[in-house]
């Protein structure tokens, strides 16, 4: 069911703790972590407490929250001093997208120069 923890969900176990993450903030509704696997010098996920499969579910069930997930990609690349130079939010919202984990969340990207169309 959409908001609740599920069980095979490796988001909700770094939200639970029980997988470890280089958490960088967090809120009462979000947690902020650096990728596993960076596509660039900076590369962060936000993402909700609450369980959610992508972006579009979440805007429609808790568009407060996804709001508040764009307000943390701004915390997150001003901490990382990268809002001079730029960045980039992106949502992948399915497996044709990119999508890999199905709990919602926003990559922040920069720290270098980022191409257009990408991928």
């Amino acid at each position: 069911m959409a908001g609740e923890p599920q069980p095979d969900c490796l988001f909700c176990k770094i939200v639970s703790g029980d997988i470890p993450a280089t958490i960088i903030r967090e809120t009462d509704t979000t947690v902020a972590f650096r990728d596993i696997n960076p596509q660039a010098p900076t590369h962060v996920l936000v993402i909700p407490r609450r369980h959610h499969p992508d972006a579009a579910s979440l805007a429609a069930a808790e568009p407060q929250i996804l709001a508040d997930i764009l307000r943390e990609t701004a915390n997150v690349a001003a901490d990382e001093k990268i809002t001079d130079t730029g960045y980039r939010v992106v949502f992948n919202t399915g497996s044709g997208a990119g999508q890999t984990v199905f709990h919602a969340h926003a990559h922040v990207l920069g720290g270098r120069g980022l191409q257009w169309p990408p991928g």
